[in-house]
């Protein structure tokens, strides 16, 4: 006879056959647990992490310690500070015209579009009311502060404007492969210094629903050159920023614009939310691609 003790203290006597059958329930019992579990999967091999963690092919990545620590010069400044843009003189002075360049059919389009928008008190291609990326250059002269971090290899840009994040390059790494490179709204990024000033060349953007002021579109030939400077002992960020599109407009678009340094100030966490916007009267669906 085998004694088991019950859960309220109690004792039970099992023969051999009455002990076989609790045996049996309990491995059945296991059994199906078993089944209902789902399937371990395999773990990642070596190759797919590398694939995921985009694992450059023969140079380091801008934190890798081998990296940081790398004999390189002096740089001309540093922007490590929270910036926000000058508009004392005017607001409207954080669109990048006028002067505009000559615009190609779809940018006269948006000019004459925008124009009677505005007699009518409507917005007009407003994507970035409806939670779509503001893209460089719109996303730098966002009215949020920007908190920019500098170190020897990369400079990490944090927009308090959705949060967004624009990378600068300082290793002396190439622009990617462009049958490789993958568009993004801030694009990648790559600068040098020429002295005492920051030459950033930046290319591959992402198109969709990518404006410029008054929704002037991009095309995936547009690139950016900026000649960054500080002025005043450090505390003004001035930038020149030079815009190329064969696409969409004749030659050199140019604008310069000012940041003030904000010692007292840091950026918040903002979240876009499209279920909330879509109800503010300043907003409307995102237009239809340019062509």
């Amino acid at each position: 006879m085998k004694q088991i003790k019950t859960s309220g203290g109690g004792a039970v006597h099992l023969g051999a056959a009455g002990l076989l059958t609790v045996v049996a329930l309990v491995l059945a019992t296991m059994d199906a647990r078993a089944q209902d579990a789902p399937a371990r999967r395999a773990g990642l091999t070596q190759e797919r992490i590398d694939e995921l963690s985009h694992k450059h092919d023969g140079y380091y990545g801008a934190l890798a310690p081998q990296n940081l620590n790398k004999k390189r010069p002096q740089p001309g400044f540093n922007l490590t500070g929270t910036w926000f843009v000058d508009l004392r003189r005017s607001f409207s002075d954080f669109m990048y015209g006028p002067p505009y360049p000559e615009f190609f059919e779809a940018g006269q389009t948006a000019m004459k579009e925008a124009a009677e928008a505005r007699k009518q008190g409507k917005p007009y291609r407003d994507s970035i009311g409806q939670c779509y990326p503001a893209g460089m250059p719109m996303i730098m002269t966002r009215v949020w502060p920007i908190s920019m971090v500098q170190m020897p290899t990369v400079i990490y840009m944090m927009f308090g404007f959705t949060n967004s994040l624009r990378i600068i390059y300082l290793d002396g790494r190439p622009h990617a492969d462009p049958d490789i490179a993958i568009p993004t709204y801030n694009g990648e990024s790559i600068g040098h210094w020429e002295g005492n000033t920051l030459v950033v060349d930046t290319r591959y953007f992402e198109t969709n629903q990518h404006w410029i002021d008054q929704g002037i579109p991009v095309s995936d030939q547009m690139q950016m050159v900026e000649r960054i400077r500080l002025l005043d002992k450090g505390t003004t960020l001035e930038i020149e920023t030079i815009m190329t599109d064969p696409k969409s407009w004749k030659g050199e678009w140019r604008s310069t614009h000012r940041w003030t340094r904000m010692d007292y100030s840091d950026i918040p966490e903002v979240e876009c939310l499209p279920n909330l916007n879509e109800h503010l009267p300043s907003t409307q669906p995102a237009a239809p691609p340019a062509k």
